[in-house]
């Protein structure tokens, strides 16, 4: 790893913020700054976060839901479990369809909310990159209204592209309210947005 760029790294200031405040990722700042413009999650909610690892979002979650609220972190990368009784965590791939039974199996009722960081292993072909990361937000959200109870929200993770838009159509299908988010906390020259899905329009049984 370049030693200029772990140099620009540390001296950013949302890295520097997560090392202070103890977050495990700057991440995390990009949630809280999203769920500030539009409280998708609140105290009490059950949170499912798909591309938990290492654990930044579910830290900020928790932050959010409080002691009564439950996480669950799912990444098929282990997880450092959280001193939290009300956080768990999941070894499983999202795009294996064993995941959605192996999640509701640990929820202590349907999500209030679904959230997605999860990434593909970038190649550095834009077109390729783009087109992974889509499909993983497919899978997420498949994921997603098979788990969240109606009028759930759903947030995930996009590369800007051409297939954006269809994606976003998607959305639209099963959720009221949509709208790109890009938090501050993103990196200004980073491609990536968010999407948020508001009020899941019915929960979905097949899966």
């Amino acid at each position: 790893m370049p030693k200029a760029w772990t140099r620009e790294r540390k001296k950013e200031y949302y890295y520097r913020k997560a090392k202070e405040e103890k977050f495990r990722s700057r991440a995390a700042y990009k949630l809280l700054q999203a769920v500030e413009k539009r409280p998708f999650i609140k105290p009490r909610d059950v949170v499912v976060d798909l591309g938990a690892a290492p654990g930044g979002w579910m830290q900020a979650s928790r932050k959010i839901v409080g002691s009564r609220g439950f996480v669950l972190g799912v990444d098929i990368k282990p997880i450092q479990p959280m001193d939290h009784p009300n956080t768990r965590t999941l070894i499983a791939d999202v795009t294996d369809y064993q995941t959605v039974e192996r999640i509701r199996e640990l929820l202590l009722r349907p999500a209030d909310a679904v959230i997605s960081d999860v990434s593909p292993s970038v190649s550095g072909v834009w077109e390729l990159d783009h087109a992974r990361q889509i499909d993983l937000a497919r899978q997420s959200m498949r994921i997603a209204t098979s788990v969240l109870r109606p009028g759930g929200n759903f947030f995930v993770k996009v590369f800007q592209g051409d297939m954006l838009n269809d994606f976003v159509a998607e959305v639209k299908r099963h959720f009221t309210f949509v709208k790109l988010i890009k938090p501050k906390a993103s990196r200004a020259r980073s491609a990536e947005l968010y999407v948020l899905g508001m009020n899941l329009r019915q929960v979905e049984l097949e899966v």
